[in-house]
Parts: C-alpha cells; sequence; structure tokens
C-alpha cells in the first residue's frame, strides 16, 4: 500500500509515477547533453589529428581515408549493425513503428556507443560528416533505455521518449533549444501533440541549460550583424532560395537513390562489395581533399565561421564540400550532414556574391546556409530557426522565411519525398522481414 501522502498527493496531481515520469526526462535530458558534449570535444579531436596529420603531407590522405572508411563500414557492418547513416532516419522509424525498438537493436546502448566511437573514427580519416544526426540517434536511444530501466508501461510515453531524446540530440549538439524543439515536431513526428509536448519542452530545455552550463553561452557559427534593406533584398532571396533548393534536392536526390540501391551491375556490384567500396568512396574524398587544400575534409564548421568572419575562400568550395558529404555519406559509415550542409548552403551563397552588387556577403551566406538546409532534408521551419540561433540574428527572420519557402518548392521538385522520410521507410521496409 502507498504512503498516505502519495495517495493524498495524487489529488493535487502529484501521485508517485507522475514524478517518475518527470525525473526520467529530466535524467535523461542531462545524459542527452552530457553525451553531446563529449561527442562534439571527441569530434574536434578527431578532426584535429587528422589535420594534423596531413598539414605537412597532403598526399597521405590517399592512404588514410579509403583505409579509414573501409575500416568504418566494416566496423558498422559487422560489430554494431545499425549504426550506419545519420540516426536520423532510425529515430523517426522507432517512433512511427514500436516494433522497430523491440524487435532491432536501432536503440540499443551497444548502438549509440558504436555511432559515436565510429562517426569519431570517421572524422580522423578526413570523412566530410557531422556529429548531429548521430546525437538524435544517440539521445534517442539514452531515453529509450532509461524508459527500459524503469520498465515505464506506456506505447505513448515510450514514443514520447524517443521524440524528447531526440529533439534534445540536437540541442545539446548544436546549443539551440528552440532549434531542437521545432525539428521534433516538424520532422521527428511531423506533428504537434498535446501530451508529449510539455515532456518534450522540458527535456530540450534542461538539456539546452546543461550545455550552456557546461560550454558557455555561445553561438555555434559565432555572430553576424548581416541585414538586407528592401531596395535589394529581393534578388539574393530568390537567388539564394533557388540555388540552394536546387542543389538540395539534387544531394537528397542522390542519397536515396543510394538508399535504394543503384539498378544494373554496378548496383549488384555494390552490394555484394560494400568495403571495397566505401575503400572507393575514400579515395574520391582524398581527390577531393587534395585538389581544395584540405577544405573539404570534416564538418565544415571552422570553413563556415571563417566565412561568417568576413575570409574569402574558393568560388567552387561549396560544391567541392557538397561532393565529398555524398560520397562520405553513399559509403555507409556512421555520421550525419547537418553541418556539412550548413557548410556547402554558405559556400554557396559566398559563390553567389558576385552575381549580387551591393549585397552584403554575410547575408548571402546565411541564406545559402537556410536554403541549401531546406533544400537536403525539407524542413523550412527548423532551417530559418538554426541558421538564426547558430548566428544570432534576428534582423534577417522575413528574408530567411522567404527563401526557405522558395528553397523548399524547389527542392519538391526534384526530389518530391523528403530525405529523411524516404530514408526511415527504407529502413521500416527491411527491417520487416526480419521480424
Amino acid at each position: 500500500m502507498k504512503p498516505r501522502f502519495l495517495r493524498s498527493a495524487r489529488y493535487r496531481g502529484f501521485s508517485y509515477q507522475q514524478q517518475l515520469r518527470r525525473m526520467v526526462f529530466w535524467t535523461g535530458a542531462v545524459l542527452v547533453a552530457a553525451s553531446a558534449i563529449l561527442f562534439a570535444k571527441g569530434s574536434s579531436a578527431a578532426i584535429e589529428v587528422f589535420r594534423g596529420i596531413t598539414a605537412e603531407h597532403p598526399w597521405l590522405a590517399l592512404i588514410i581515408c579509403p583505409a579509414g572508411l573501409a575500416t568504418c563500414l566494416w566496423l558498422t557492418l559487422r560489430v554494431f549493425p545499425g549504426a550506419q547513416g545519420s540516426g536520423i532516419p532510425q529515430t523517426i522509424a522507432a517512433i512511427q513503428d514500436p516494433a522497430i525498438t523491440t524487435e532491432s537493436s536501432v536503440l540499443s546502448l551497444r548502438v549509440a556507443i558504436g555511432k559515436v566511437m565510429i562517426t569519431m573514427l570517421g572524422l580522423a580519416c578526413g570523412a566530410a560528416v557531422g556529429r548531429e544526426g548521430p546525437s538524435v540517434q544517440v539521445g534517442a536511444a539514452l531515453m529509450h533505455n532509461l524508459g527500459n530501466v524503469l520498465r515505464l508501461p506506456q506505447h505513448d510515453l515510450r514514443r514520447a521518449l524517443i521524440l524528447a531524446g531526440g529533439a534534445a540530440g540536437v540541442a545539446g549538439a548544436f546549443n539551440t533549444p528552440l532549434a531542437g524543439i521545432v525539428f521534433a515536431i516538424e520532422e521527428l513526428s511531423r506533428s504537434f501533440e498535446e501530451r508529449t509536448s510539455g515532456r518534450v519542452f522540458s527535456t530540450v530545455i534542461l538539456a539546452g541549460i546543461v550545455s550552456m552550463a557546461v560550454l558557455g553561452n555561445y553561438t555555434y557559427f559565432g555572430h553576424t550583424d548581416a541585414v538586407l534593406n528592401l531596395a535589394n533584398g529581393w534578388l539574393p532571396v530568390i537567388l539564394c532560395g533557388t540555388v540552394g533548393g536546387l542543389l538540395g534536392g539534387l544531394f537528397a536526390r542522390i542519397l536515396i537513390t543510394f538508399g535504394r540501391g543503384l539498378p544494373g551491375a554496378v548496383g549488384v556490384w555494390i552490394k555484394a562489395h560494400p568495403v571495397a567500396f566505401a575503400a572507393l568512396c575514400g579515395l574520391a574524398l582524398a581527390g577531393l581533399g587534395v585538389i581544395s587544400g584540405g577544405a573539404t575534409y570534416g564538418t565544415g564548421y571552422d570553413e563556415t565561421r571563417a566565412l561568417l568572419a568576413g575570409k574569402e575562400t574558393s568560388a567552387v568550395w561549396g560544391l567541392l564540400k557538397m561532393g565529398a558529404s555524398i560520397i562520405s555519406y553513399i559509403s555507409g559509415i556512421p555520421g550525419g550532414i547537418f553541418a556539412p550542409s550548413l557548410a556547402v548552403g554558405a559556400g554557396v551563397g559566398h559563390a553567389l556574391t558576385g552575381w549580387m552588387p551591393g549585397v552584403p556577403a554575410g547575408a548571402a551566406i546565411i541564406l545559402g546556409m537556410v536554403a541549401y538546409f531546406t533544400g537536403a532534408v525539407q524542413a523550412p521551419i527548423t532551417a530559418v530557426v538554426i541558421v538564426m540561433e547558430m548566428t544570432d540574428n534576428q534582423s534577417m527572420t522575413i528574408p530567411l522565411m522567404a527563401c526557405a519557402l522558395i528553397a523548399f518548392k524547389v527542392s519538391k521538385q526534384l526530389c518530391p519525398t523528403p530525405l529523411y522520410k524516404a530514408m526511415a521507410e527504407a529502413f521500416i521496409k527491411r527491417e520487416a522481414p526480419k521480424r
């Protein structure tokens, strides 16, 4: 029999079960934020290792990249199956199909650990991947397993745990709490549910507080004061929105095509020799790195931050970075596309400044970031919010929203099905025969 105070507290809205659920979400938020911080520091160290090796001997990348990507994929297939790719499609699949969480290891702690380790190994070998997508899967896995330990029974509650964990992963990785909430609504669940919204909000907010307590109240890409006036604002919005939407839609279409498998003999060979294909991808990745002077390796964070600070770069860097991101992803290794996509968009926006006299370079760059990211994942609200939070710039809100809308419409023409949705559906389809 429960103590008297618990029985009476029930009528005041503070039942034992309610308190337990709150503690699960709050504890999970702290764990997700801590894992995202450690992941970020480990990823930065991994990138520095690769840069240190190739700084004086850039041709070593022709050996390190193929061997590294092949090793990453072998570990993924043989030791950590379920850790491949971004991690966001797996999380969406787990939210949509309850059987995924009970009959698949995709949200196991073992896969989460493997995801982190192999993503960092890939970055140490020059892969152009991000850690934000993997942080979503890791966050969802931590929350899901916390619910299992405490044996929380309700299906809706377990779904809310996965949703909150994924959103907290975005918030902790980028230090963008609002973007985490929007991402949960727009991309992970594609709906807003009153029963789970409070839990998701509180989890993301607490994860953001932990991140700021450890790392400080920083903005991911620093601060930019770039603005557009009404006289010349329409041209960059239309141009960046159209070009970014086209390139982002093309990027998504290529990834979906490879995810479904190429037709003919080439597709058969890739399926039969995935590790050898990963090595070939590594060789192509190294080739792009040598051509770009090493600027296409890694997440693209440093290059994007430098562009926003006014540093010049090659007009084709954005396209080269796009190629490196595609190659890294289709190799099959773990790693996300968030940060690389923002870097590609920054490069595209910078390249377009030559076509827009009088337009501030900073404005074109953040418009390009929003446009390409929207084109790639078709989540325009998330794109606008995440770039605003990352650059600490609210004065560009209306131009960014207009640019995202144009990019979304353009991307739809090339890629009717959103990238993460298509990948989640493919994952559910692959898992179905195993049941």
